[in-house]
């Protein structure tokens, strides 16, 4: 506690009220929470296995975990439950599976997935385009609407065709016995509003929640974390109404105006001291989002010194500001020796990186972009992947429909779509329907044959999956489909085949580790719900710390720090973006702006480019309004600086210090 301020303190010793903590940007929220937990079971008497801190990251959620265990001891810490709300809801349900209606070993459906399901519902309607219905449905469950109530909601034929498509793709998952990533928080809320007395076992297991971003938390979550703090509002929310950044997902920034209204007696402590940066970065932010209507009134502030100058640099073309970006990290390497890692690239939208890339990788500076490819996107992770689904769920279609021709089996198109449509009329999984005899009158003999010879093989593995330790029934899988060989026959090169039969055998080894960890106790289902899982959540893998320059767009560095912070398109429909020009469209943009600006540690430069092509033609551009709302004493335009003769000593011997460092090398 010695090392927190008395703001920090106090939200740390705070109990009998439900307390809300307005973290600003870099107040150290984390050490708050780790301390609060520690704080709980050493002086206020609660078991570890009574609190719940919730995340809305694996990451944020590993990171915590690993701060409180430099805190606690391992029988101190012994049941403490720090998680995402989907691992929450998942391990909910896990356990009051039966309460719900579904079989255990339930399937997790990924986004692509549940855009196969909706695709072939959307057939049978006439409806091509699914993606927005299937953004919608999603959108309806974050605010737990129910299908019938999307439909009475419906205003026009659109709306009425995505609620009675809503309805028939959840009558569909369940018959698959699988859930969504959305389920995971809808059905635990559903499961305690119709059974109270299987809410009161959950309110007494876990006596007191932190959660930390409680503004991203949409009416759902809110729902559930209500539902757990009950009456007594054994609660702790951190949180930051200028940081909310996600609405497009359903966050609700005035989910922590609700909190007052649903607990009078809360009490708000706001911690306003930043730790990271400057004083003139922060009275920027704070000029910028004072443009914004509060719920509460905060000023950050910081004793980490005045700072330099927010640099504006304007450029010619988008061509130019990356060229003008990437010499600026140069000169300042040259200079003063600064490591790749700190400086950071931050965007409104993914297509801006491509010409930073490209300059990065022409002058040999490393950089890591995040968004790239994750594990479980590679095809032979999601074959693997869905052989485990099958096997350990044999409902779930999907997996189903990704193996039975993976390796090549001969299966025909034609044979499948005849067995999608008996299973439809059956009310039953394709797995089933594939082994009964009015299938087989429907289609050839030799079609009946490869079938049943895969039918044979996969009832033979789900027999082994009763007795196998896991981790040897996926080697046997990968023996017995020749998987190798299939890599080698489809890859462009050897090399590459080696490459992806060692994301396989990554997957073996998971399994074998996931089961081990378990103490031996996790079943093939729980492991693939596991996995299914963290592939949700951690669709970017973690890699670990490189040194190489961060490109990222401004909603994925949201958390993160850097000492150099570039800034760049800031320009009228990017930043603020062109489908963002209603009022709370600009004030959600004006935040996304302000988490840019307060990423930044010592240095900020934003630019703009001029002109910038758009479809194949040159367009002018206007600078940002929000280059408008900061205060011109703590910015300096490019062209404009006043160099002094001292400055000019400085910066040559700091060349002559840097060609020293580099003979010397």
């Amino acid at each position: 506690m010695h090392a927190l301020n008395p703001q920090q303190q106090a939200a740390v010793a705070h109990l009998g009220t439900p307390l809300l903590v307005l973290a600003g940007a870099g107040s150290g929220k984390t050490s708050v929470i780790t301390q609060k937990i520690a704080w709980l079971i050493r002086k206020a008497n609660y078991d570890a296995r009574q609190i719940a801190a919730i995340t809305f990251t694996n990451k944020a959620a590993r990171e915590m975990k690993e701060r409180v265990m430099q805190i606690l001891s391992k029988e101190e810490a012994k049941g403490l439950t720090v998680s995402t709300f989907h691992t929450l809801g998942l391990n909910i349900l896990k356990r009051e599976v039966k309460k719900m209606g579904y079989k255990s070993g339930f399937s997790i459906l990924d986004s692509q997935d549940s855009a196969t399901i909706l695709k072939e519902l959307a057939l049978k309607d006439d409806i091509e385009e699914v993606d927005d219905i299937r953004w919608q449905i999603s959108r309806w469950k974050n605010d737990f609407i129910n299908p019938e109530q999307a439909m009475q909601q419906a205003i026009n034929e659109q709306d009425v065709q995505a609620a009675r498509l809503y309805e028939k793709y959840q009558r569909q998952i369940r018959a698959y016995n699988a859930v969504d990533f959305d389920d995971l928080i809808v059905m635990p809320v559903q499961l305690f509003d119709q059974h109270p007395d299987v809410l009161e076992k959950w309110q007494n297991r876990l006596r007191y929640l932190l959660v930390d971003e409680y503004q991203d938390t949409n009416a759902c979550q809110y729902r559930l974390i209500r539902q757990l703090a009950g009456v007594t509002g054994g609660i702790t929310a951190v949180g930051d109404d200028d940081q909310s950044i996600y609405a497009w997902r359903g966050a609700r920034p005035e989910n922590l105006d609700q909190l007052q209204k649903d607990y009078p007696l809360l009490k708000v402590v706001k911690l306003e001291q930043n730790y990271r940066s400057t004083k003139r970065i922060l009275a920027s932010a704070n000029h910028l989002i004072a443009n914004n209507p509060h719920l509460f009134e905060k000023n950050l502030w910081s004793t980490l010194g005045e700072g330099d100058p927010i640099l504006i640099m304007p450029c010619r073309t988008a061509q130019h500001e990356s060229e003008k970006v990437v010499g600026e990290i140069m000169k300042r390497q040259f200079r003063e020796r600064t490591p790749s890692k700190d400086f950071a690239i931050l965007y409104r939208s993914n297509h801006q990186s491509r010409l930073f890339e490209k300059l990065l990788r022409e002058n040999n500076i490393p950089y890591k972009l995040t968004g790239g490819t994750s594990f479980f996107e590679h095809a032979e992770v999601k074959d693997i992947l869905s052989y485990l689904r099958i096997i350990s769920n044999q409902n779930d279609d999907t997996a189903f429909l990704r193996v039975v021709n993976t390796p090549r089996r001969e299966i025909g198109a034609a044979t499948l779509e005849k067995l999608g449509e008996y299973a439809q009329e059956r009310g039953t999984s394709l797995f089933n329907a594939a082994q009964e005899m009015g299938f087989a009158e429907r289609i050839s003999a030799k079609a009946r044959q490869r079938m049943d010879t895969f039918l044979h093989w996969l009832t033979e593995m789900m027999r082994l999956n009763e007795d196998s330790e896991p981790g040897a029934l996926v080697k046997r899988i990968i023996f017995d489909i020749h998987y190798e060989d299939w890599l080698l026959q489809n890859s462009k090169s050897p090399k590459m085949a080696e490459r992806r039969m060692s994301n396989v055998w990554e997957i073996v080894e998971w399994v074998k580790t996931l089961h081990n960890d378990g103490a031996g106790k996790e079943t093939l289902s729980e492991i693939v719900a596991h996995m299914s899982l963290i592939d949700m959540l951690e669709r970017n893998n973690e890699e670990e710390e490189q040194d190489a320059v961060t490109l990222m767009t401004l909603h994925a560095a949201k958390g993160l720090e850097f000492p150099y912070v570039f800034l760049v398109g800031a320009e009228e429909d990017i930043l603020p973006h062109m489908n963002s020009q209603d009022e709370a469209g600009i004030q959600e943009e004006r935040r996304l702006t302000y988490v840019g600006i307060t990423r930044a540690k010592t240095h900020l430069t934003v630019s703009y480019a001029k002109t910038r092509s758009r479809y194949g033609e040159s367009m002018t551009c206007d600078p940002s309004r929000f280059l408008e709302e900061l205060p011109a004493e703590h910015i300096e335009w490019e062209g404009h600086r006043i160099v002094t003769p001292e400055q000019r000593q400085e910066t040559t011997k700091a060349y002559v210090s840097s060609l020293m460092d580099l003979l010397g090398d």
